[in-house]
């Protein structure tokens, strides 16, 4: 057991490292970084931004029902987070191993006395870990913003609402990083990953079209329904339990994927 934390830690490491080294990872960054901020901009400054909002209600001189301003910000926030993450999380995934396709060194990685299992969770860790420091300046600005709320939001809305969106986060690179094992293009790895979170994302859609039973339980695999119950604060345990299977999905059906590349090589 303590060779196995000792070589996820080591390939967590060397992970993260690689990203932090990495031009295109801090382009994907910055492009990130300006689009939500120009989006909490809007959020609060727009001509249909909060402020304007309570600008409008307090000259009609309406006070019911009461805005939580603060919670609200929180949840347009937090969804704008999720939604534009769909699309960055992809490209910080597609390299994950497809890299190592691509450079030869994968038959290496795959015939290493290192686990299959151990290689995949530390992957998942560092670009895990990665996203989450992309986050960090945005939730000051998201801090800063609810700072002089009043009533300032519960501790546990906020719990909930960021859980669920790192929650997200390693569901949508845990699957990524699948994808990535499968092919040695890049591009490719991005594209299918972003189809397929896609379709995650809206199948409740989908599900309702169907109906009845087969529908209802189709919309349980939606990345959207669970996210949205996590955001607006409901403990709901079925959407721990999805995010959680979502992620060990992905690393076991990566391990499998490079198990079956070194039985190919064997």
């Amino acid at each position: 057991m303590l060779v196995m934390i000792s070589n996820i830690v080591a390939i967590y490491r060397k992970e993260l490292q690689s990203y932090f080294a990495s031009p295109l990872a801090y382009a994907i960054a910055t492009v990130f970084w300006l689009i939500t901020g120009f989006f909490l901009i809007a959020i609060l400054l727009g001509d249909g931004g909060l402020i304007a909002q309570i600008g409008q209600r307090d000259q009609a001189g309406i006070t019911e029902p009461p805005i939580d301003v603060a919670y609200e910000f929180l949840q347009m926030f937090l969804r704008l987070m999720g939604s534009l993450s769909l699309f960055v999380l992809p490209a910080l995934s597609m390299g994950l191993y497809a890299e190592e396709r691509k450079r030869g060194t994968l038959e290496l990685l795959a015939t290493s006395p290192l686990t299959n299992w151990a290689v995949a969770t530390g992957k998942l860790l560092g670009v895990l870990t990665f996203y989450t420091t992309m986050l960090m300046p945005l939730l000051l600005c998201e801090a800063i913003a609810l700072s002089a709320s009043t009533p300032p939001v519960p501790p546990a809305v906020l719990l909930l609402g960021h859980g669920g969106l790192i929650l997200l986060a390693a569901a949508v690179l845990s699957l990524g990083m699948f994808i990535s094992s499968l092919t040695e293009s890049t591009i490719l790895s991005a594209i299918l990953t972003f189809a397929l979170v896609l379709f995650l994302w809206a199948i409740d859609v989908v599900a309702l079209t169907i109906g009845g039973p087969f529908g209802s339980a189709l919309g349980q695999l939606s990345l959207l329904t669970h996210y949205t119950n996590l955001v607006k604060g409901v403990f709901d345990s079925s959407s721990l339990v999805m995010f959680f299977s979502y992620i060990v999905l992905g690393v076991f059906l990566t391990a499998q994927s490079i198990d079956a590349l070194r039985y190919q090589r064997s």
